[in-house]
């Protein structure tokens, strides 16, 4: 069994030129992003809505994950660090320095997302949960390269354990297998990725909208509650919590997926957009039943 553990010693920077160095962390980051671009494309051809609409997205997304998580781990993890001093204050503004709450960035592009419905949505057949629906695929494939970008930092991992597939995080200076709970989370974000790809491209005439992203809240923030009893507390005042800030932070997420859930199957609105340029012919039930639905 012994022989079966990871002694993880790598290095997080791929490249040093000078004093820059490029990081594995900053490359799966962009990385993620890239391929939800392209992802996301795919669902705006099939669906026969404006793919122009794509490149201001992706700049939403990017600015309100980056903003958010940052906001989140100061505003949740190390409020007196951040906002007890001036010094402190200012390394808000500092994101490279380290510190990312996945929970703010959540929080931020929900945020973001209602904006660009409203501004775009209305002329282009599609709506607030559409669009949560839609992004909810790409984004489980995103956070499953963040928690690989945490393993290649030696950051964000689990206690010790006696498991074979535990890491030795060398860098940080430890000597016992720890769980290497970033591969837990990753590999998890990635199954539901696969699952809601599936789901779309053989399942969407039969599926309502909002079960996307139920789904994906339901599962990702389930899980986050389930892993973070393995993980070590990531500030000093988690040290004392029954439930650690991850988890009760998540609570809300599983929450509000199970109320999505319960929401689309009493709806029943078609998960696929509905242009406002729709070709002459009658209209397929679905179809009919969601714009009956809008006139209410």
């Amino acid at each position: 069994m012994e022989t079966l553990v990871v002694h993880w010693n790598v290095d997080p920077a791929i490249l040093h030129i000078g004093g820059f160095e490029l990081r594995w962390y900053s490359l799966l980051f962009v990385s993620g992003f890239v391929l939800g671009w392209y992802i996301m494309k795919s669902f705006f051809q099939r669906e026969k809505l404006n793919t122009d609409l794509l490149d201001p997205m992706l700049y939403m997304l990017l600015i309100c994950t980056i903003v958010g998580a940052r906001l989140g781990h100061c505003i949740f993890y190390q409020p007196d660090y951040y906002f007890g001093s001036w010094a402190g204050f200012w390394e808000i503004f500092m994101p490279w320095k380290g510190g990312l709450a996945s929970h703010g960035g959540t929080i931020a592009v929900i945020l973001g997302i209602y904006w660009y419905a409203k501004k775009y949505g209305p002329q282009n057949g599609f709506d607030f949960v559409w669009l949560l629906d839609h992004l909810a695929i790409p984004v489980a494939f995103a956070a499953c390269f963040i928690r690989l970008g945490n393993l290649f930092n030696s950051e964000i991992y689990g206690g010790p354990t006696d498991l074979p597939w535990g890491f030795v995080f060398e860098r940080n200076g430890e000597t016992v297998p720890c769980h290497p709970t970033q591969l837990y989370e990753a590999g998890t974000y990635l199954l539901l990725g696969l699952f809601l790809m599936w789901l779309y491209w053989k399942k969407l005439d039969q599926t309502y909208r909002g079960t996307f992203v139920g789904i994906f809240l339901v599962v990702c923030f389930g899980s986050r509650f389930l892993i973070e009893f393995v993980k070590n507390d990531q500030v000093d005042f988690e040290a004392n919590m029954v439930l650690n800030m991850g988890q009760l932070l998540s609570i809300p997420f599983v929450l509000l997926g199970i109320g999505l859930l319960v929401w689309a199957y009493v709806k029943k609105l078609p998960a696929r957009a509905i242009p406002p340029e729709q070709p002459s012919g009658p209209k397929p039930k679905a179809t009919t039943h969601y714009a009956h639905s809008l006139e209410k």
